[in-house]
Order: C-alpha cells, then sequence, then structure tokens
C-alpha cells in the first residue's frame, strides 16, 4: 500500500476529505473519539495487527501514524 493509497484508506473509512500527512486527526480533521476508535479498528483489520489503546493515544496525525506502522514492520511507499 502507499501512502496516498494510506490516505485514501482514511478519507473512505471516516468521510473526510482533502487528508493530508501532515493532518491532525482532532484539530484538522475533526475527529471525535468514536472517529478514532473506527480508525484505528480498520488499521487492525487492514493490516492485522492490534494497536494497544496507550499506543493509540500516541498517534495524533497521519504522519505518526505512518511512523507507528513502520515499528510494526508496514512500510507504506
Amino acid at each position: 500500500m502507499t501512502k496516498q493509497e494510506f490516505i485514501e484508506l482514511i478519507e473512505n473509512t471516516t468521510g473526510v476529505i482533502d487528508v493530508k500527512e501532515e493532518s491532525n486527526f482532532i484539530n484538522d480533521l475533526g475527529f471525535d473519539s468514536l472517529d478514532l476508535i473506527e480508525l484505528t479498528m480498520t488499521l487492525e483489520e487492514e493490516f492485522g495487527i492490534e494497536i494497544p489503546d496507550k499506543d493509540v493515544e500516541g498517534l495524533s496525525t497521519v504522519a505518526s501514524v505512518i511512523e507507528y506502522l513502520k515499528t510494526r514492520d508496514i512500510n507504506l511507499d
């Protein structure tokens, strides 16, 4: 999966458009706690991983999720 495909996954999952790598989920995209839970569940399903709650708390931007996925050996080209 490419970074652009990943951004499209976020857009399709949440209905938010114009997502950028530097977008903050709450401040820029208007996510609430349910949106973050939905996104987390989508990521877990898409990549076959479990993301602990303590890790989710540190994922505030699209870029931070991309970096987190790298720590889980998932690289987005």
